[in-house]
Order: C-alpha cells, then sequence, then structure tokens
C-alpha cells in the first residue's frame, strides 16, 4: 500500500445484532456505503471497531468480511483504484498472545496490519524498549507489512522521533495513524517519514488541511463515519481548490467538535437513522444505545444539515 494522492480511511465501528454478536451483514453494507463515498481505504479493527472488546475471533471475522467485501467491490469496479483494508485486533498484554492475534489478522487479508503503540514496551520504559519490542514483533512476522497507530486506550503512547525513524529506516511500516493532534508536531513527523515508504495519517479533522499541506497522506478518523465523502473531497481538491479547502476545513473542524457525543452509538444512530443502513441496533459494548440522549440526536441531525447545505456550496463552486 503506497498511496500516491491523499486519502480518507474511516475508522470502522462494529455493528451488533440484537443479540449482541457482531453483525456481518451490515459490516458488509457498511464497507458498501465507504465504497461508494469514494474512501480509499478503510481502518477495520481499531477503537472505533471495540477491539478492546471483541473476542480475537470477532476482531478476525470482522477483518476479514471487510477485506472479502473490499476486494468484491474492486474487481466489479475494475476502473476504480483499490481500496485498501488496514487493521489492528493488536489488544493482548502478553507478546506472545501479540503475535498470535497479530498473525490472525494478517492472515485475514489485510493489506497492512496496525500495531498499538502502546502495547510496545507496555511499561513505557523508553524509546529503546519500544523499539526493541517492535524488532521482535518484525521478526515474528516475516514480511507483513506494518503501521502504528497511537491508540487512546488504554493510555496514549505517542511516536518520538527516535521510534519513528526507527520505523521508517526499516522499509515494513507503511502506516501511520497520528494522533497527536498538533499540525506543527506532525509537520516534523511528515518530514521525519519523507522519502520513506511510512505515510502518516491524521486522526484530527481540525488540522487536516494543515497536515496534508505539511504532507500528510490524509485522514484516518471518527467522522469519516458521518461525512465521508466530504472527507474525500478535502483530501482530493485541497491542493487544486485552495479557497474551496479552507471553507471545507472549517465545516469538518467545527463538526468534528461532536466526536465526544456518545460516540460509537452517535455512528451507529448516523448509519442507521440517516444513512439508512441495515443496522439492527445502535447498542456498543462500550456504553449502552440508551446513552444517545435526544440532545445527542439533535446534534448529529443538524450536522448533517449543516453537510448538506456544503454539499450544495460544493455543487455550485464545481459548476462554475
Amino acid at each position: 500500500m503506497n498511496p500516491t494522492k491523499t486519502q480518507a480511511f474511516p475508522t470502522m465501528v462494529t455493528p451488533f445484532c440484537r443479540d449482541g454478536s457482531v453483525d456481518l451483514g451490515a459490516a458488509r453494507a457498511m464497507v458498501d456505503w465507504y465504497y461508494e463515498n469514494g474512501c480509499g481505504g478503510i481502518f477495520a479493527a481499531c477503537q472505533s471497531s471495540e477491539i478492546f472488546f471483541l473476542t480475537r475471533e470477532e476482531r478476525v471475522q470482522l477483518t476479514k468480511t471487510v477485506v472479502d467485501r473490499a476486494g468484491e467491490l474492486s474487481a466489479a469496479h475494475p476502473d476504480r483504484p483499490r481500496m485498501t483494508v488496514v487493521a489492528s485486533g493488536h489488544v493482548s498484554d502478553r507478546f506472545e498472545d501479540q503475535i498470535a492475534e497479530l498473525k490472525a489478522v494478517a492472515d485475514a487479508g489485510c493489506d497492512t496490519v496496525i500495531l498499538i503503540s502502546n502495547r510496545l514496551d507496555i511499561g513505557n520504559t523508553g524509546d529503546e524498549a519500544w523499539i526493541r519490542d517492535a524488532e521482535r514483533i518484525m521478526e515474528a512476522l516475516p514480511g507483513v507489512p506494518l503501521g502504528v497507530y497511537e491508540c487512546p486506550y488504554p493510555y496514549k503512547r505517542l511516536m518520538t522521533e527516535k521510534m519513528l525513524s526507527f520505523c521508517a529506516s526499516t522499509g515494513r511500516f507503511l502506516y501511520m495513524k497520528d494522533t497527536c493532534c498538533d499540525a506543527a508536531v506532525m509537520a516534523k513527523r511528515c518530514q521525519v517519514l519523507a522519502g520513506s515508504p511510512m505515510k502518516l495519517y491524521n486522526a484530527n479533522a481540525q488540522t487536516l488541511l494543515a497536515s496534508m499541506r505539511a504532507g500528510a497522506a490524509g485522514y484516518c478518523g471518527v467522522m469519516a463515519n458521518f461525512h465521508p465523502d466530504l472527507y474525500v473531497r478535502l483530501c482530493e481538491s485541497w491542493e487544486d481548490d485552495p479557497a474551496g479547502a479552507e471553507v471545507l476545513q472549517a465545516f469538518l473542524g467545527t463538526a468534528a467538535f461532536t466526536e465526544s457525543l456518545a460516540y460509537p452509538v452517535t455512528a451507529k444512530y448516523h448509519l442507521r437513522e440517516i444513512v439508512g443502513l441495515p443496522l439492527e441496533t445502535v447498542d456498543a459494548r462500550t456504553r449502552p444505545a440508551s446513552d444517545l440522549t435526544d440532545y445527542h440526536k439533535s446534534c448529529v441531525r443538524q450536522v448533517e444539515t449543516l453537510a448538506e447545505a456544503m454539499r450544495a456550496w460544493l455543487r455550485e463552486r464545481s459548476a462554475r
């Protein structure tokens, strides 16, 4: 996976059936929706997917379902770039368990296996210990393309320049989901990664445009579960239409302040009630559907109203 343009990757939420099992049919429908909206890839089995609350079998099953459906869509549309799938499922503490789960995710067929940065050197003792753990994982997974995700749970382990330089130097790391939320830091990170196959994807909407101007490869975040087409538009047009990109960035950055409102049930509510996808329930394992208040629903609908207005403005702009 080595995209030549900036791309949007949604962090996929896991749909559940009413009995609490993973709803694989709804997951396939979600992949279709991401594809129809132009997403370059999907981050399956991530924190949005509630991986710390899924069994290993469920994480692998979800990943394989996404990979298979993405492959079917790409085969049916050979004129379009192939939609890639990156996945993690990297939750365990013991090294042996980590290797088993990472191998299982790799065997599910994803393009890149994503390591969660806080699972290496779990005691957070320093850069050298983290690099040693990364080397052990690389040795245990020969030939598997790798990435890194600064997952906030159970704590956020930000990548240092030394750790990032190591990853870039190996040629094995292709992907980084950056959660530092600091445009200046991301600009320095992009300099570190320059010339390597490793690309930085920004999870923070408010700094997205600035990060892409500094060399980031695109967006990988929560809000692509709400209006992925607008993230795709920004990723694809920011160079050609800088003035329009500023307005679109202002909308995306403002709308993304709703991330904290009972996520991921807000995303599932949007996907079911507004998009019309066949989710049986908006329940999550991290929080019940009852957490979704009328206030939250109103906020989600207001954001969608603004998103529709933004789409209309962009259509008018394109028609000039």
